[in-house]
């Protein structure tokens, strides 16, 4: 009976875990400030401000979720992205950017991105991408173009 119970319990708490984020973005204070908006649903488990250090922190860390930019130093954030998936990351590559037009869009899908979100519209689309994400569908900004 005590197993069982002890079971049921490691189950719920299974369950209700957050949602694990890593965070890259060269400019810490806009880092911060996503990290603030996010910390109350999912964990966040680090920043980081380049591709290469993404690279390296995702596979110490193995989140359930990395947010990237696209313009970082060292690896930009499309390099990062395919370079986890070439290693066999499973985290939802989700791109945070300024970049609104067709090509980085694409050029973000192709690496595997599960979502795509203008920074202009982080307040409102960042969780939606990321919870789409988890269920396994592509978000992308209204504000970002498909279209040439």
């Amino acid at each position: 009976m005590y197993r069982a119970v002890l079971s049921a319990d490691m189950a719920e708490n299974a369950t209700s875990r957050k949602t694990t984020i890593l965070l890259a973005d060269d400019h810490r204070e806009f880092s911060a400030t996503v990290a603030g908006m996010l910390r109350n649903d999912f964990e966040i488990v680090g920043t980081v401000n380049d591709g290469e250090q993404l690279v390296k922190a995702s596979m110490k860390l193995v989140p359930d979720v990395v947010i990237v930019d696209i313009s970082m130093p060292v690896l930009n954030g499309i390099e990062a992205a395919e370079q986890l998936s070439r290693l066999g990351n499973t985290a939802k590559v989700i791109f945070l950017t300024i970049h609104a037009d067709a090509d980085f869009v694409r050029a973000c899908l192709d690496a595997g991105a599960a979502g795509y979100v203008v920074k202009s519209q982080v307040a409102m689309d960042l969780v939606p991408a990321i919870r789409q994400a988890l269920a396994g569908k592509i978000f992308v900004s209204h504000d970002a173009s498909l279209d040439n």
